[in-house]
């Protein structure tokens, strides 16, 4: 088994046969090992100086024995450490490149390790009797642990130049404070059962009205009302609905010896019926009460005809008010973005966490959801996606295609770094009109980082400028983002005329101003910037390389002894290839690369060395790929075609993999990026548990304050621009899905209020304009930034939060005044309101 690398390193495990007995060649005890390791004595029993004719000894070793040597310098024999243990030092240069080493430029390590394979002896010997010395030698687990723990949550103190005693007492107090946080979280959520509120079953008609009351509830108290019934859906193409159901909610209290007078709250709540549906459409909505008065709760349905409309209906008492709420939302949401900014945990486990405060918050105010409930706010749609296209992409990056794709790239910029990174963006913002974000940038992320590696470029400031251009032209069009989509698909809105072609024709202008004004401010913003890495290639390679051999390494999990024996191995190359960097950078002198003049031969060294591999496998990938991009376009204008985004991409993966013939299917699985999978659906149950702690209504109601306090005659203007940057803010900060989907109820009902007198065009458009935008704000506002960083950390380039942000967020400011800009001078300038 070889393990090769661009450094021309490799290592083999040999197995050479012969009569089984228990001698090992060229072998010795390490009673210094030993003691240095205790019970990970690893690797135990080296040689010393291997000689030429050792070597050809191997060919005598018994049966069943693989061996791997270490040719150690004789004056550090006695005293040299793990480092130096797995390191060695040698000044031998004469191996054969298929020689059974660990093979090296001058004064460069070689390995050796003896293992014991019983397969390969014969029946006398056995694992049993040298089973509890080899788990002594080869248990790797704790060592490869620590190297890798030492560079994944060491950042924040490296770059403070901390000494290791004030390292460990940092890393030790988080530890210890997010465990307090996360057992307290535990024991709020076990101290409240789930919420068992029994549905009602009903059945209302025009003639005949429902009523109940209610008594068990406390002064300043919430009511959770939760109906069900064949209500009407945002995401369907249905006809204008004339039917409805009022809902009225009604307290009383009669003056006593405290009150002078009747105390009275009225609440009326108008949910829209579909006639013609059968399922159940689950509606909510939260009520404040005054006092502990009885409740009066009245169900009337207005129909054009005499039937009957069966409802399901249940309520709760909240003993939280709304500003208290809010409050532990905020601080929720705030807690979460400190542990992702300041990398203090992974942002998947950051996520994890928030969802179980946020759903520890949701049982103190006794309202805690099922696991079912929880399950269900999963959105599967966009998990199936993720997954589908991850294999797809997978499979279609062993042909080849992404680094032909990378040398075309190279060519049409003839060698030029902006004009290469301007075709890209643009390229990327087109496609992601049409398509879904997610899709272009697990598309377009391969391409760009082998493009970057065959450049010497730092891929990471390129993809941030992709995905930025990516969200940028998702709000072109109708369909190129989801807040976009659940617009176009409200009924009310499409009443009030604001349909596919015209939402579509007023965005895409805007957005193409937006471009035409980004790629300057993006030159701009990048100026100061290298792009270009600082070390040669060499030395950047190799540096990549020792992350994904580390990456690799620390990805298996041993369950047998071979796997240990392999991830020895492995971390025996990371080993050498970091004591060769530090030989290399030693002697650099650092020169910044400039762009390439010969262009012209070094695409023609490309060609040669970057072709398509497997032209059957291409062909196969295309065809799959172009039928699902396909499905996908007709799923966005065919409303026959009952297959959403996350099942095209299922079945295309599904297709994909019987056209490939795939047979080891793990390996694919291994490309697919389970930590972001699990990102997302944390992300959406902690977006829902917010949702619940009533922040995204809370922020909808302000805003809706703020713009009835404004006179008359400023008031669209101001609408404007408080509803774009509200948007825009919030959805940097929280998703814009279902930002977007509370919002868009508040705006209507501000338009219908004749105290306000606001048409709803500006401000729909408005809400699409900073949803879309604001992704751009953090790394966590858009899910196409989530995915790219995702693929780009499997690539080993993977960004952080502060790295984005401080790229992003300044790009989210420019394209969203732009934005606004036009807006004014379409609707308060043009007069475009109609």
């Amino acid at each position: 088994m070889y393990l090769e690398n661009k450094s021309n390193i490799e290592v083999e495990m040999s197995q050479t046969g012969g009569q089984g007995h228990s001698s090992r060649v060229g072998c010795r005890n390490s009673d210094t090992v030993a003691g240095n390791f205790d019970e990970l004595r690893l690797l135990e029993g080296f040689s010393g100086k291997i000689e030429t004719q050792k070597l050809q000894q191997a060919a005598a070793m018994p049966s069943g024995h693989c061996i791997i040597y270490t040719d150690v310098h004789q004056d550090d024999r006695h005293s040299f450490s793990m480092v130096n243990l797995l390191k060695g030092k040698s000044n031998q240069t004469n191996h054969t490149e298929r020689s059974p080493l660990l093979k090296f430029p001058q004064n460069d390590s070689i390995t050796y390790m003896t293992l014991h394979e019983p397969s390969l002896g014969s029946g006398e010997e056995s694992w049993e009797a040298s089973s509890a010395e080899l788990e002594r030698r080869c248990r790797l687990g704790s060592e490869v642990a620590s190297l890798s723990h030492i560079t994944s949550m060491d950042k924040c103190e490296h770059y403070f130049k901390l000494s290791p005693p004030i390292r460990y007492c940092l890393r030790t107090t988080k530890i210890i404070t997010i465990f307090i946080i996360v057992v307290l979280c535990s024991l709020f959520f076990s101290m409240y059962p789930d919420r068992e509120s029994p549905w009602r079953m009903l059945a209302v008609s025009s003639t005949e009205s429902f009523s109940m009351n209610l008594t068990d509830f406390r002064d300043n108290s919430l009511l959770k009302l939760q109906v069900g019934g064949p209500f009407l859906g945002g995401m369907e193409a249905v006809q204008e609905a004339q039917e409805y159901i009022l809902i009225q909610v009604e307290q009383t209290e009669e003056a006593g010896s405290r009150r002078r007078r009747t105390q009275q709250v009225l609440y009326n709540w108008t949910i829209p019926l579909h006639s013609q549906r059968s399922d159940q459409i689950l509606r909510t909505r939260t009520f404040e009460m005054v006092s502990s008065a009885p409740i009066l709760i009245s169900v009337q349905a207005f129909l054009l005809d005499s039937q009957v409309v069966p409802l399901s209906m249940t309520h709760q008492s909240l003993y939280v008010t709304v500003e208290t709420q809010v409050l532990m939302a905020g601080l929720i949401l705030a807690g979460v973005y400190v542990l992702i900014i300041f990398e203090i945990v992974h942002r998947t486990l950051a996520a994890m966490l928030g969802s179980l405060a946020a759903l520890a918050a949701l049982a103190f105010i006794g309202d805690r959801p099922s696991l079912m409930t929880v399950v269900e706010w999963i959105d599967y749609e966009t998990l199936a996606l993720l997954f589908g296209m991850m294999i797809l992409v997978a499979i279609f990056s062993e042909t080849g295609f992404f680094d032909y794709c990378a040398v075309k790239a190279y060519q049409l910029s003839r060698g030029r770094v902006w004009p290469m990174i301007i075709i890209l963006c643009l390229i990327a913002a087109v496609l992601s009109a049409f398509l879904d974000n997610v899709t272009t940038m697990m598309l377009f992320t391969p391409v760009t980082i082998r493009l970057c590696e065959v450049l010497n470029l730092d891929p990471r400031h390129v993809l941030i400028a992709e995905v930025i251009f990516t969200n940028i032209g998702g709000a072109a069009t109708a369909v190129g983002d989801p807040p976009n989509v659940i617009i176009v698909s409200n009924q009310d809105l499409r009443k009030k005329g604001i349909d596919f072609a015209s939402f579509t024709g007023y965005m895409f202008l805007g957005i193409c101003l937006v471009l035409l004004t980004s790629f300057p401010f993006l030159r701009m913003l990048y100026w100061n910037k290298k792009l270009y890495n600082k070390e040669s290639s060499e030395i950047v390679e190799l540096k990549h390389e020792i992350l994904v051999w580390r990456q690799t390494a620390h990805r298996i999990n041993p369950a047998s002894r071979e796997e240990t024996a392999v991830k020895c191995l492995l971390m025996q190359k990371v080993l050498n290839l970091e004591s060769l960097l530090h030989k290399k950078l030693k002697t650099f002198q650092r020169q910044i690369s400039q762009e390439d003049k010969n262009w012209e031969h070094n695409i023609q060294e490309l060609q040669k060395k970057h072709r398509i591999t497997d032209k059957i496998l291409l062909v196969k990938c295309l065809t799959v790929l172009g039928v699902v991009i396909f499905m996908f376009f007709l799923n966005s204008f065919v409303p026959a075609i009952h297959l959403d985004l996350g099942w095209i991409a299922i079945l295309g993966a599904l297709w994909l993999l019987v056209l490939a013939d795939i047979q080891d299917f793990e390996i694919i699985l291994h490309r697919v990026e389970w930590a972001t999978l699990l990102f997302f659906a944390a992300l959406f149950v902690l977006m829902e548990a917010l949702a619940q702690l009533q922040l995204i209504d809370y922020i909808g109601e302000q805003t809706a304050v703020l713009i009835k306090a404004v006179p008359e005659d400023e008031r669209l203007a101001i609408a404007i621009i408080l509803v774009m940057w509200v948007s825009a803010l919030a959805s940097s900060l929280i998703d814009n899905i279902p930002f977007t989907a509370a919002m868009i109820p508040v705006l209507i009902n501000l338009s219908q209020d004749a105290d306000v007198n606001l048409p709803v065009k500006p401000l729909i458009f408005a809400l699409a304009m900073g949803a879309c935008l604001g992704g751009n704000g953090t790394l966590i506002g858009a899910s196409a930034n989530v995915v790219c960083a995702g693929i780009a950390e499997q690539h080993g380039y993977g960004f952080s939060f502060m790295e984005f942000f401080r790229l992003g967020f300044p790009m989210m400011l420019m394209t969203c005044t732009i934005g606004m800009c036009y807006l004014l001078a379409t609707h308060i300038g043009l007069g475009w309101n109609t």
